[in-house]
């Protein structure tokens, strides 16, 4: 099991999905919804809105005015500006839109990303100094600045103005710049705080131009805006939805030469639509690799390119980086897990580890990794000249930035968000730093050892909702990402007829059966040693559903997230026996396994007349694995249970401690009236 939770939904109320099956939603996005809490049609179309109504006024950032009037300035007076951005792909990306967006509008300007090893992140004093002596009199920040108070005071002192726009957590002294745009600002009322540093530049952009000329601001940018933000793991809810969604469209049909010999490295063949997974999964990591490794200035050239050979040669150094990448993360990957299996109590309640020669533009990875593999937050602290610099990565919801900055004394610098971050601190306090951090890991946790855990959707009751058509029609939720991830659905019982390791050895494939049903699945990074798997065997899977496309060919196919051993029948129906018992919720397909029929009762009737001596017999486990036994050789155990229990309940058996009496009601006796057939069958008829 990779999960050693999973954290099913109760299903929504059957009114609900009939409710937006009947506002066009197919069945199966009706019971991914509904499960996610929709209360109907009203709050589910808006949920599903992604088109320019759900963009705002950018006005509404607090300190939009002075940036506009500022920029507005030094375009008039053709002053020579910095665009200052971040070697990440949000960073990235946002240089390239407000680089373009400003030349575009008349304005003189010049852009510049520091290194990711000499200079670290954000604003510096070195780059400020060298910026002014080449005659820039503004810095506009994107996605970085929100703490660079020395830094923007030093700028002032060599009379260069800055604007900051950023989107990272503030800390409680705000830069005196000339204007500071930042939704997460706490007097900014901003009504979404949730967008990345290019949503940010690029609303900075819609400001500078009439409300008129908004949407043609975004048709130029919104492909950029949409890869820095699924980048940036941002929620896909409200704008970021919208300009996710309508970014996509764009980016299918990009006029920019690098984006497109991009995509096709990535895999995606000319005119199809990209989604956020490509992006995350494609785009995201060769453009990140060129900050990683130290040359940012690469991809914000294959963006900013209208060459088609310079933005193929681009295309392939972004690629030949990404490779050089991985190498480098896997060598270290080897070197922490080594250590890690070598001292397992150095992975819990938190991984903070140390090394020299560590590349600081790969530890962050290599924490996700580790974080992921050991179920706890990880820090990871590469060591040069006495001087380390951590890259964190949270896990179970625990809150980084705020864990940092219970930390800030020990650092002499930090920033970031609850999910990633990032501090530099003295080799002499890392001791102090991995003993007070496991502190606030382990009072976070409640002492316990934390454990990873999946939210899954619904189960699946029927394998005819996996069909071709109601798999397509998952697509009306996209994008998925943080906020609205991919729907993760439950199978019961499935049984493998087949299975092969693919791909090296590397992923498991597999046929499923279950309910007259042969379903192809795969499940990466994992083969069948790993899991223990054999055909014959019958697992619970959790998956998400998707098209595989091969020759031509469509078929769907379950993409799995986790698996485990199917319990034995007769354990999985007394454990359903009990929680019926308990007045638990159970599903269509948990009902149909209790629910007796008329023979069923009728055939347990005639076996306890014959075996009743004097009308009196013993109740232990052989009575119940005796009745439970089928003409067919099965056992039925979940319906025998049902059955006595509501024969009790009508009068029909009485139980005295272990011994169990025949009763003979004068009245007919109407069974469905029991209270647990009631139930069982409003299971039925509500899923």
């Amino acid at each position: 099991m990779k999960y050693q939770q999973w954290n099913l939904r109760r299903p929504g109320a059957p009114s609900v999905r009939r409710s937006l099956e009947a506002a066009g939603l197919s069945p199966l996005c009706a019971v991914v919804l509904s499960a996610r809490g929709m209360s109907g049609q009203a709050e589910a179309a808006q949920f599903l809105a992604s088109g320019p109504e759900l963009f705002h006024d950018p006005f509404l950032l607090k300190g939009m005015d002075q940036a506009v009037a500022r920029v507005r300035r030094a375009i008039d007076h053709q002053e020579l500006m910095c665009v200052y951005g971040d070697y990440d792909v949000d960073g990235i990306t946002a240089t390239c839109l407000l680089t373009e967006a400003l030349t575009l509008l008349g304005g003189t300007a010049v852009s510049y990303i520091p290194d990711r090893t000499e200079e670290g992140y954000g604003l510096n004093q070195g780059a400020v100094k060298r910026l002014a002596e080449q005659g820039v009199t503004l810095i506009v920040t994107v996605d970085c600045g929100i703490t660079a108070v020395d830094e923007v005071e030093f700028a002032r002192s060599l009379g260069v103005d800055v604007v900051v726009t950023d989107h990272h957590h503030c800390k409680d002294v705000l830069p005196a710049a000339q204007a500071v745009v930042d939704p997460r600002r706490p007097d900014c009322a901003y009504p979404f705080p949730e967008l990345a540093g290019v949503g940010v530049a690029l609303k900075l952009a819609q400001a500078l131009v009439s409300p008129e000329e908004r949407e043609a601001m975004f048709l130029r940018f919104g492909e950029l805006a949409a890869i820095g933000t699924v980048a940036d793991v941002m929620r896909l809810t409200d704008e970021n939805r919208a300009l996710v969604r309508m970014g996509l469209e764009l980016l299918a049909h990009t006029k920019r030469p690098g984006l497109r010999a991009l995509l096709r490295e990535a895999g995606l063949e000319p005119g199809a639509a990209p989604t956020a997974v490509n992006i995350g999964y494609g785009l995201a990591p060769r453009i990140n690799a060129a900050g990683r490794m130290e040359q940012a200035m690469v991809a914000l050239e294959l963006l900013l390119t209208r060459d088609e050979e310079r933005g193929e040669a681009l295309a392939h150094a972004l690629c030949r980086l990404n490779r050089e990448r991985q190498a480098i993360e896997q060598d270290i990957y080897d070197q922490c897990a080594g250590l890690l299996e070598a001292r397992p109590e150095l992975a819990s309640p938190a991984i903070v580890l140390a090394g020299e020669g560590w590349h600081q533009g790969v530890v962050g990875i290599v924490a996700s990794r580790l974080a992921e593999k050991y179920s706890c937050p990880a820090m990871m602290i590469s060591l040069e000249n006495g001087q380390g610099k951590g890259s964190c990565r949270s896990f179970g919801g625990f809150n980084l930035f705020a864990a940092l900055e219970r930390c800030a004394h020990l650092f002499d610098a930090y920033g970031g968000h609850e999910m990633a971050a990032g501090f530099t601190i003295p080799e002499e306090n890392i001791p102090a730093f991995r003993q007070l951090i496991c502190q606030l890991v382990s009072a976070y946790a409640g002492g316990e050892p934390m454990e990873a855990a999946i939210d899954v959707d619904a189960e699946v009751d029927d394998c005819a909702l996996l069909s071709a058509s109601q798999v397509e029609s998952l697509s009306a939720l996209e994008p998925f990402g943080s906020g609205n991830p991919k729907p993760v659905l439950l199978l019961r019982g499935a049984c493998v007829t087949s299975c092969r390791d693919v791909g090296g050895g590397r992923h498991l494939k597999m046929k499923l059966r279950r309910d007259g049903m042969v379903l192809d699945a795969i499940f990466f990074s994992a083969n069948s040693a790993a899991c223990g798997v054999s055909a014959g065997e019958r697992l619970d899977v959790l998956f998400t559903p998707q098209i595989n496309e091969f020759r031509g060919n469509r078929a769907v196919q379950l993409q799995l997230c986790d698996l485990r051993p199917a319990p034995t029948r007769a354990a999985l129906e007394q454990e359903l026996f009990c929680r019926l018992r308990e007045g638990e919720e159970l599903s269509r397909w948990e009902a149909g396994l209790l629910l007796p029929s008329r023979q069923d009762f009728a055939r347990l009737w005639r076996f306890l007349e014959h075996n009743a001596i004097g009308g009196w017999m013993d109740a232990g486990p052989a009575l119940l694995r005796q009745a439970a036994r089928q003409p067919d050789g099965h056992t039925a155990y979940g319906r025998t249970l049902v059955c006595l229990h509501v024969m009790g309940d009508r009068g029909l058996i009485h139980l005295e401690q272990d011994r169990l009496r025949l009763c003979r009601p004068e009245d007919k006796v109407d069974l469905e009236q029991a209270a647990l057939m009631r139930k069982l069958r409003a299971f039925l008829d509500e899923n």
